[in-house]
């Protein structure tokens, strides 16, 4: 039997090691924090549960597959509920705009902020189905391991304007700035600045209308749980609380990994699902190949990092949906501000989660649980000492939320905490505390991104969000397959 490792256990770790032991793969993931997850790791405080993210779950068929393959029902693991609206958008002049896929709701929230732009949006949808279509069915899940492939994705890359912006795009459709905010914000949760990312990331649109937006009752955490029964049922193993070492190669080959316990695993095949900078630079220090791989991944472009206010409170708000957006008085500068000059401003949007207004449990009886998120540059672009700055962030992102929401909240507060770049960094080894890895932009996606499989060590395999096709559970679950069929074809 062939055996094979996947290094970490997030979304994308989890998917490829699934689809490898479906298939008769030997397979062990070895995580090095105590509970699996990755960024989607979750915590237990005062009767409280706090997901650590991602909290959009999208493409629900994507996860139903990886049940299918052995004959189950995501169902007997986790139960996923539809949460609607998908976001309520909000502005500082108290404009509000619930986004859904219900089409008479929806253009009834058009026709209320914009009614000159309900035509516009609807010539948008179909642009955005043209692109999910060419950007995400057909390339979204396959490898891109050569120049060839990059030359046959041209022509609708060429098609859909793939060299504009997300923004610029939505700009040509529809004409009021509080629409176009709307229409453009998504990349952000894939680590994308709107006016830079490729305009084929306008898929996220359709990918939303046609599958949803879900929650899993009791946590994303609970949907990394059942993703972990079902890889544990196949006969596959998890091993957790000691972190991959390094990735041993003999040659142009790897070996196996080395844990930080002392333990070596031996393997016809390592895939690895760490930051992919973390991976080149500190795991493959015995490769050659792998170092002039590491010095150039440095040199491109990373996401910014993420400032997360969790906290649960007393009281309960059936007001506030599952998922808000409170857009902050600037869009282009504020986003100037944190891609480019590496500001933290006075100014800022907030995603907001409170995933008690789908899910009692997450809290204890008569109480709500919430995060508060804000990008923020990442630490090559604002090395800040974040214990001094952290803070007072803190402070003036929840007196926002009071401002906007819940306005006697500080006296609501039962417990907060918050984490911040260096966590990024100290807990999940990401590069710059980068929250996305690779910005995508178009010279970092496809072929220009980290390969699914490296191009001199023929046997080291990548997934996750530093690969492609990208971040977000659908990216990072696309990349799985992606890789899994690499994987198998070499494998045989």
């Amino acid at each position: 039997m062939k055996r094979a490792i996947v290094v970490g256990s997030g979304f994308g770790g989890l998917a490829l090691a699934i689809r490898l032991q479906s298939a008769g793969i030997e397979t062990t993931v070895i995580e090095g924090r105590d509970k699996p997850g990755g960024r989607a790791y979750f915590w237990e405080r005062d009767g409280f549960t706090f997901d650590a993210g991602p909290t959009v779950i999208t493409a629900p068929d994507t996860l139903r597959e990886l049940w299918r393959l052995s004959g189950r029902d995501i169902g007997e693991d986790v139960k996923l509920v539809p949460v609607t609206p998908f976001y309520r958008l909000s502005w500082p002049d108290g404009t509000q705009f619930d986004y859904s896929n219900d089409d008479v709701q929806l253009r009834a929230e058009l026709a209320r902020l914009s009614p000159d732009d309900v035509e516009g949006y609807r010539r948008f949808l179909t642009y955005s189905a043209g692109v999910y279509e060419d950007g995400y069915v057909k390339l979204g899940q396959v490898a891109f391991l050569d120049f060839k492939s990059m030359i046959k994705a041209a022509p609708s890359l060429m098609r859909h304007q793939a060299w504009r912006s997300v923004y610029s795009v939505v700009s040509s459709y529809v004409k009021n700035e509080k629409l176009r905010e709307a229409l453009s914000f998504h990349t952000l949760l894939i680590g994308g600045n709107p006016m830079k990312s490729s305009a084929i990331y306008a898929l996220i649109h359709k990918l939303e209308r046609d599958g949803g937006v879900w929650w899993a009752m009791g946590g994303t955490n609970r949907l990394i749980a059942g993703m972990v029964a079902l890889f544990e049922r196949l006969g596959g193993r998890i091993r957790l609380g000691d972190p991959v070492e390094s990735i041993d190669t003999l040659g142009e080959r790897v070996t196996g990994v080395r844990t930080r316990s002392g333990e070596q695993f031996e393997a016809d095949a390592v895939a690895t699902n760490a930051d992919v900078v973390h991976s080149y630079r500190d795991l493959l220090k015995g490769s050659r190949s792998a170092q002039r791989t590491a010095s150039r991944m440095e040199a491109k472009r990373f996401s910014p990092s993420l400032f997360v206010v969790h906290f649960g409170v007393r009281g309960t708000f059936p007001d506030i949906p599952h998922h808000s957006i409170l857009f902050g008085p600037r869009y282009k500068g504020l986003l100037e501000d944190i891609y480019d000059h590496g500001v933290v401003s006075e100014d800022f949007s907030i995603y907001l989660h409170h995933p008690t207004a789908s899910d009692p449990a997450m809290a204890p009886e008569g109480h709500s649980t919430f995060y508060a998120l804000v990008p923020v540059p990442h630490l090559g672009k604002f090395p800040a000492n974040w214990d001094e700055v952290g803070p007072v962030l803190e402070q003036r992102v929840l007196a926002e939320v009071a401002k906007r929401l819940i306005p006697d909240l500080q006296d609501r507060i039962v417990t907060k905490f918050s984490f911040s770049p260096p966590d990024f960094v100290s807990e999940l080894n990401a590069h710059l505390g980068s929250a996305f890895s690779l910005e995508p932009v178009l010279t970092q996606s496809a072929w220009f991104r980290t390969h699914n499989r490296d191009d001199t060590i023929s046997n080291l395999y990548f997934v996750g969000a530093g690969t492609h096709p990208g971040a977000g559970i659908p990216g990072v679950v696309g990349s799985a397959r992606a890789t899994a069929d690499l994987m198998l074809g070499d494998l045989k």
